[in-house]
């Protein structure tokens, strides 16, 4: 059973800083990509930043430059370093790991954790 379980949110001013962390237990392939997406209120959920089993990273065009995702194979951990903090950033945010079974493509999210920023 693959579990996934996101802390590190919470509430700071624009221009701020967090740090989300994600923990993955439970058996997952060496291949597998992960990423960090988000949901703001009324919006449907979308992609922040992705990366994949190599190291090779992707971003949404509003967060280049301010987040930076890193994942630790090993620990079968992703992280998300969040920058110079927007109102518009306020969204619960989700990771999300992905690997395909032969044909079959397997996604666990995590609960999701809330980053608020104030204005």
């Amino acid at each position: 059973q693959v579990r996934l379980v996101e802390s590190g949110g919470g509430l700071v001013q624009a221009g701020g800083s967090l740090r989300l962390s994600c923990e993955v237990s439970g058996s997952i392939p060496r291949g597998s990509a992960m990423a960090w997406y988000r949901q703001a209120p009324g919006k449907e959920r979308e992609l922040v930043a992705g990366i994949t089993s190599a190291g090779t990273t992707n971003y949404a065009d509003s967060v280049k430059g301010r987040f930076t995702i890193s994942r630790d194979n090993a620990k079968n951990t992703v992280v998300l370093q969040i920058n110079s903090l927007k109102f518009e950033d306020t969204a619960v945010y989700y990771c999300n790991v992905n690997f395909f079974v032969l044909i079959t493509k397997k996604t666990y999210w995590g609960q999701g954790t809330q980053v608020s920023v104030s204005s």
